[in-house]
């Protein structure tokens, strides 16, 4: 089968397509040829060692994982023994590390459920990572019923879903984001929209139960004004920052404003929950451009440029693979 990998951390010019030995299912587990996949900003980081810290998990020299990716959609291939969820022909999405690849194996109690109806795959291939991300800070945050939640970045991959998802949990939602996504933040829900580039929102004098920064390019420092007491600001896992931790861990005694950071999980619940609401109508994953999976080198170069709106999608050869 055709793969994209890497032997060594550095720029989008590390990976390279090879042809790997297709896998074989065991016990509990799918064979999966995928048909779309994605490109993610954890993708890129981990790739890159941006977020150095990853190594004591990646790898300390190299990569143990050589093939990157972790979302996917497409179609059972073959079950292994014991598998009752799925059936081969069945469409599936969800997340399993090694996704830049034709096939992949995942186990039946992973993240992966059906595919939601009527979704090309790749819409489905876009839905899981940041909406998994998003619902962990979310979740980080407390209960959101009713509650005033400022979404900053909410044009990327996670900034997207975090609105959608807010406004799912009850919350009242106001987007930041710049002139290109407004109406785009307006689409998926947002109650407000605060352009960045014309109004700086912690000079608004408006004040939030919760500051959600998306994108890690904020922080509790320029925040805590634009936080009623009580209120938190909550920050992704994808910067791996180290003063994160310390301050969620000071302020839990200093102060009445508490910093939160939203670890992830990617949970099977949590993919059959993405699916029924967009079955109902209640999220959409945003999908900017797509490449092939020999453009694997161009789509990681564009998403290092934090330009992406939502999504950026590798369509896999359908074709048999050896």
């Amino acid at each position: 089968m055709k793969a994209v990998v890497y032997d060594r951390y550095g720029p989008p010019d590390v990976l390279r397509l090879e042809t790997l030995a297709r896998p074989v299912p065991r016990e509990g587990e799918v064979l999966v040829r995928v048909h779309a996949t994605t490109v993610t900003r954890t993708d890129t980081g981990l790739r890159s060692a941006e977020f150095f810290i990853s190594r004591f998990v990646t790898g300390i020299r190299r990569p143990k994982q050589r093939v990157p990716g972790i979302e996917l959609a497409g179609v059972v291939e073959e079950i292994g023994p014991g598998v009752t969820e799925f059936a081969v022909g069945d469409r599936v999405f969800g997340v399993r590390s090694g996704a830049h690849a034709e096939y992949v194996t995942v186990p039946e109690s992973g993240a992966l459920a059906q595919m939601p109806a009527g979704l090309t795959f790749e819409q489905a291939a876009a839905v899981c990572d940041g909406a998994a991300l998003a619902l962990a800070c979310l979740r980080a945050a407390g209960p959101l019923d009713r509650r005033d939640v400022l979404v900053y970045g909410a044009s990327g991959s996670v900034g997207t879903a975090a609105v959608q998802l807010a406004k799912h949990l009850g919350a009242r939602v106001t987007a930041v984001c710049n002139t290109e996504n407004v109406e785009l933040a307006r689409s998926l829900g947002a109650d407000e929209v605060v352009d960045y580039l014309e109004q700086d929102f912690t000079r608004t004098g408006k004040l939030y139960d919760v500051v959600f920064d998306a994108v890690g390019k904020h922080s509790f420092r320029r925040s805590r004004h634009s936080l009623r007491p009580g209120g938190t600001f909550v920050e992704t896992d994808l910067g791996f920052m180290w003063h994160v931790p310390l301050l969620a861990l000071l302020t839990r005694w200093i102060g009445s404003k508490r910093v939160r950071l939203g670890i992830t999980k990617y949970r099977k619940e949590d993919v059959l929950l993405l699916k029924e609401l967009i079955e109902a109508g209640e999220y959409r994953a945003v999908v900017d451009r797509t490449y092939s999976l020999d453009d694997v080198v161009e789509a990681s170069r564009y998403v290092e440029t934090g330009q992406k709106t939502g999504n950026v999608v590798l369509t896999v050869s359908s074709g048999a693979a050896s």
